[in-house]
């Protein structure tokens, strides 16, 4: 469960290393967000010569939270850090590579270009 103020890791190589969640889309009354869901996040931590700099506005989808996702069988995925890979304008990543495991709820998201691109899909 991410809301307003939640820190994220990056799972991506855009050259963001943290970034924090301002905004959860999908409606003006919408509080939380969970695996395959839209944030808009403020970048805090930024390597040198990325593509992303400290300070930009961007949005994301969380690949990753320690809340986890229930699945129909009755299990739970569930992941030590939060994570997300930042987003262009086409809802397309940023960075060509994707690190750690992501869940297969993203392929119901439309996002298969994470899941071709990451090392493992659980």
């Amino acid at each position: 469960m991410i809301q307003m103020q939640s820190i994220l890791d990056v799972a991506d190589n855009s050259g963001a290393r943290r970034v924090m969640c301002i905004k959860v889309l999908g409606g003006s009354k919408r509080r939380y967000a969970g695996i395959g869901d839209i944030i808009v996040v403020s970048i805090k931590e930024a390597i040198p010569r990325g593509k992303v700099k400290k300070g930009d506005v961007v949005k994301a989808v969380i690949v990753r939270t320690r809340k986890g996702i229930r699945r129909p069988d009755g299990s739970t995925i569930r992941f030590d850090r939060n994570a997300a890979v930042l987003l262009n304008n086409q809802r397309e990543p940023i960075g060509t590579r994707i690190f750690g495991p992501v869940t297969r709820e993203l392929r119901n998201e439309q996002f298969m270009r994470i899941i071709s691109l990451a090392p493992e899909v659980l």
